[in-house]
């Protein structure tokens, strides 16, 4: 019988001529290599702090954005207001405009009820729609003044008659020819009346009186 050939067989190598440890590979665990560790975790130190800087310059940068549009709302809110409470204003002073020539239209027609109601002639339904206009009238505030008696006022009265009385001792209203009217702080017309001064002399002669009566007595110091 032939012997079949045995299969080549590496010999073994010790481990010392590989120049490797037996086990894992050799690991560089020497100087070098721990100066190459310490060089990565500064290099990835300084990329993290590069990243923080810069969101941070972001963040600013937002919030400045986020003051400046701030301030552009409380800049548009506050002429928005200012522009409401304008034309509030301008539509209150237009309804009093149009209320004032309404009313001023109609104080003929008040004149004309005022000079019935004096004649005895406010009678019947003319009664009853003269008494609804001045209702009407009042609630859309006109106001009527000047009376008898009062002390003249050339801002609120006109003079249309003049004389001179010694019931008086300031120019005084001593008839009402017409009322006036008066809507707020707005005249519409003023109160036409005839005046009375103190006669010319009057006050002198009361002020002779005066002194003449004080003489009388031992003078304005004695009883």
């Amino acid at each position: 019988m032939t012997e079949e050939p045995k299969g080549f067989e590496e010999p073994e190598v010790p481990s010392e001529a590989t120049g490797q440890p037996d086990g894992e590979g050799a690991k560089d665990t020497g100087p070098a290599g721990e100066a190459g560790t310490d060089a990565k975790g500064g290099a990835g130190q300084t990329g993290a702090a590069k990243e923080l800087t810069a969101v941070r310059a972001q963040l600013d940068q937002v919030r400045t954005a986020l003051n400046e549009r701030t301030a552009d709302l409380q800049r548009l809110q506050a002429e928005y207001q200012n522009y409401r409470r304008r034309v509030e204003r301008d539509r209150v002073a237009v309804k009093e405009i149009a209320i004032a020539n309404l009313l001023t239209e109609l104080l003929p027609v008040l004149d004309d009820i005022g000079r019935a109601r004096e004649h005895g002639e406010l009678v019947g339904g003319f009664k009853s729609v003269a008494e609804s206009l001045e209702t009407v009238a009042a609630k859309l505030g006109l106001q009527q003044f000047g009376k008898e008696g009062e002390p003249f006022d050339p801002l609120v009265h006109e003079a249309l008659m003049h004389s001179y009385s010694p019931d008086v001792t300031q120019t005084t209203c001593v008839q009402i020819l017409q009322p006036g009217y008066r809507i707020g702080e707005r005249n519409l017309r003023p109160a036409r009346v005839a005046v009375a001064e103190p006669q010319p002399g009057t006050q002198a002669k009361e002020d002779a009186d005066d002194q003449a009566s004080d003489e009388d007595n031992g003078g304005p110091d004695q009883g």
